[in-house]
């Protein structure tokens, strides 16, 4: 076998660990690619704070037994707990190449498959379960590629041409998948396009949309406090506005109050500010609305605090 062939073998094995990894663990809420000369350390701090039985045995998120030998292989470019993920910078290279040409290739085999269940105009079983299977397998090398080159615009298309042929569930992972992004890269703005489309797509079928809008702005809040002037965060909180009921704008008013006095220089607070006042100002009624809500003078009171800041 060839050097170039070795090397290869050598990072489609690193895709599979990875991308088990994220299967195992679905949880995973934050991304950060570590110098090799750190692992060292994390996998110390982790021996110290964890409980290790006698038979050194890894057990996974999802409950899957592995050998000691086999975790210790794994380690040398992963590191996963407390739902972290932490990838060795001197792997990134190869384990981008194995991704991109993993998931270009499913993705002609699914353009395939697709195209010959349209000219037979009819869904065959075999044909349907092939489809599906590439569906799944499209889905699980997106993800890879997309946390290591996060502006791939044909992988986030296609999680979107799959997506929407599922259930409400599988929109609500991706809201997870472009979180974790966002861990690593706060400013990506395919990341911020996506959830985007998610929730134009839930908001007509989803019982708690309400409570997702409220988590939304909450996100963007959080990373606002690591990743300052980040205007696509903002812009995209913005954008929630339109939404948003009456209360939950007169809620962000009073909320965002605080956060706007502790980062004066962050004029993008203001903007969000803004944009809620004008949307409560649309309705000529609409400190009529607050009362119908069940709101109080207090309410009311804090709205002009607003206006006077």
């Amino acid at each position: 076998m060839s050097e170039e062939s070795h090397s290869n073998v050598e990072a489609m094995d690193l895709l599979r660990q990875f991308e088990d990894i994220l299967e195992s663990d679905a949880l995973i809420d934050e991304l950060g690619f570590i110098h090799p000369s750190q692992f060292a350390l994390l996998k110390e701090e982790s021996y110290i704070s964890s409980n290790l039985s006698d038979e050194a045995i890894h057990q996974s998120a999802d409950g899957v037994v592995i050998s000691e030998e086999s975790s210790k292989q794994d380690n040398l470019y992963f590191w996963n707990r407390d739902h972290k993920l932490g990838i060795s910078t001197h792997v990134l290279l190869p384990l981008y190449r194995a991704a991109k040409h993993v998931f270009m290739t499913t993705l002609k085999q699914y353009r395939m498959c697709d195209n010959q269940s349209d000219k037979v105009g009819i869904c065959l079983p075999a044909s349907s379960s092939s489809c599906d299977h590439l569906e799944s397998m499209l889905l699980r090398h997106s993800k890879s590629l997309l946390l290591l080159s996060c502006d791939f615009l044909t992988a986030w298309n296609c999680r979107k041409l799959i997506v929407s042929k599922k259930k409400l569930s599988m929109f609500v992972d991706e809201l997870l998948l472009s979180e974790l992004v966002l861990s690593y890269s706060p400013k990506s703005e395919q990341a911020w396009n996506h959830r985007r489309w998610v929730i134009k797509s839930i908001s007509a079928n989803c019982s708690n949309f309400n409570e997702i809008l409220g988590k939304e702005s909450e996100l963007v809040e959080k990373i606002a406090e690591r990743s300052k002037m980040n205007y696509r965060a903002w812009n995209h909180r913005c954008w929630l506005i339109s939404y948003m009921t009456i209360e939950q704008v007169l809620y962000e008013l009073k909320k965002s109050r605080s956060w706007a006095a502790l980062h004066v220089a962050d004029n993008c607070c203001f903007h969000y500010r803004r944009r809620l006042l004008l949307k409560f100002m649309e309705n000529q009624n609409s400190v009529e609305e607050t009362v119908s809500y069940g709101h109080n003078a207090d309410i009311v009171q804090a709205l002009k605090l607003s206006c006077c800041f």
